[in-house]
């Protein structure tokens, strides 16, 4: 289902679940935040208002003891009076109290509710004329009255115990909820950083495929059909890379067809031609003058010429095609460099020249046969342009995870305005040997293909005689 979705879609997608997880989290702990903030403020109003109820109760004790005293002495109605009045808006108050405190044992209310009542009922009674008998109503007055303030006491005291209890509830509730949003936190991230993990590595995996794909065209591997997984449109574009490898394997069969047909009818009249000349020149029409000699000479000259571009082209592309099919094995240079040493010894020999080899590398998996193509090439160069009795060195060693070869000669060098061209096929520098036949420009080409198919890179390196060439190799890790 999910490769019918394209890759932009699955991308949206999954930001939008990552960013709804996340704006989950953070809306839930939002909400968190604000009914803790509610049950604070109700636990503030909570603790206010029970503690007024508290401080108005306690007032009504005293103003109900106050009132009933002056009543016993003075015997003015407006004092017992005031007492009722106070009596009334203790009850409200305590009874406020009471609902407010579930946990207070009932009968420290009961009571307070008692004493009042008995001390409103000995206000009741008819004042008495003998004074002993006022002073035994003061008496039992002050008994009744007396609780009040220990029982107002004992209620402040439960009021702040309440208080503490609700205050160490809302601390709880803190910590609980502190402890639920840290973990949906965390989850929510851990759950984020997976999705965004799991979903990155799934929607990499077709670019890898296209990035493998495309580097196998590079390397004119035509023969591996390219196929991408995933989304809808990663699909088309692998679908279109195998369009275009298919297409490119037609034109190098074309071009390999066409080269094949070139060379065998291009080969065949000059040969004709170079056998005819061949005859001219040995009389078998009759006798040549002079002139027709030179001329004869002229054209044996240019079709061995001919001859030549034609071969050297036929071998630039073949090696063009065999650099992209390396066969790769633990190669060991010193030894390549001997063997391409020894066999061209007849070459340099002949030239006076002095080939020598110094330094040592680790062996590197390249493919032998083509290094030997390399060097070969390199020191046939050197000796085409190097004076008699001169000096042809090789330098091999190896210098961060590369193998290094130079080679330098002592011929004429590299004209400057040659140097960014020297490496193209079929490329003949100015400075050329005297005397000697002009080349067909394609061994140093052959050089950087073949340095280039093993990654490395083919340099031309400054030097104040003669030139001196940098081979470098990466060491496969």
């Amino acid at each position: 289902m999910l490769s019918k979705l394209s890759f932009r879609q699955l991308l949206l997608g999954v930001f939008l679940l990552i960013a709804v997880l996340l704006s989950a989290a953070s809306l839930h702990a939002l909400w968190t935040l604000d009914r803790l903030a509610a049950h604070s403020r109700d636990s503030g109003r909570h603790a206010l208002a029970l503690t007024e109820n508290t401080q108005q109760l306690a007032e009504r004790s005293v103003a109900m003891t106050r009132s009933a005293r002056q009543y016993l002495v003075l015997d003015d109605p407006a004092f017992r009076k005031r007492y009722a009045d106070a009596w009334r808006d203790a009850l409200t108050s305590l009874d406020a109290v009471a609902a407010a405190l579930p946990y207070t044992p009932p009968e420290l209310f009961a009571r307070w509710r008692q004493a009042g009542e008995h001390a409103w009922d000995i206000l009741q009674q008819p004042s008495p004329r003998p004074a002993n008998g006022r002073s035994a109503r003061q008496q039992a007055l002050e008994r009744m009255l007396a609780p009040l303030p220990e029982v107002s006491q004992q209620l402040a005291d439960e009021v702040k115990r309440e208080v503490d209890r609700r205050n160490g509830e809302l601390l709880a509730e803190l910590d609980q909820r502190r402890a639920v949003l840290k973990a949906q936190v965390i989850a929510s991230v851990i759950l984020a950083a997976l999705l965004a993990g799991g979903f990155g590595l799934w929607l990499s995996r077709p670019l890898e495929q296209i990035e493998q794909a495309i580097d196998t065209l590079g390397e004119s591997r035509y023969d591996q059909a390219i196929a991408v997984r995933g989304p809808k449109d990663l699909q088309r574009v692998g679908q279109q890379l195998n369009w275009l490898r298919q297409r490119l394997a037609d034109l190098e069969a074309d071009k390999a067809r066409f080269l094949r047909h070139i060379s065998h009818e291009l080969k065949t009249p000059l040969a004709a031609l170079r056998e005819g000349v061949a005859l001219l020149e040995d009389g078998v029409a009759g006798a040549l003058s002079p002139d027709q000699r030179e001329i004869a000479g002229i054209l044996n000259q240019n079709t061995a010429a001919l001859q030549s571009q034609i071969e050297a082209l036929l071998r630039y592309n073949a090696a063009a095609f065999d650099a992209q099919h390396l066969q790769r094995q633990p190669v060991d240079m010193e030894q390549v460099l001997a063997q391409a040493i020894d066999s061209q010894r007849l070459q340099w020999q002949a030239a006076r020249l002095t080939v020598v080899s110094e330094g040592k590398a680790e062996p590197i998996a390249a493919d032998s046969d083509k290094l030997a193509t390399v060097v070969g090439n390199l020191l046939s160069n050197a000796v085409r342009f190097s004076p008699a009795d001169g000096l042809i060195s090789f330098r091999l060693g190896q210098l961060h995870g590369k193998l290094l070869l130079e080679c330098a000669d002592q011929g004429p060098g590299v004209a400057p305005e040659d140097a960014a061209r020297i490496f193209e096929p079929f490329y003949q520098g100015q400075r050329q040997p005297p005397g000697a036949r002009r080349g067909n420009g394609i061994g140093l080409s052959i050089v950087q293909e073949y340095v280039t198919a093993h990654g490395g890179v083919l340099k031309l390196l400054p030097s104040d005689r003669g030139a001196n060439f940098r081979i470098e190799l990466p060491y496969e890790r």
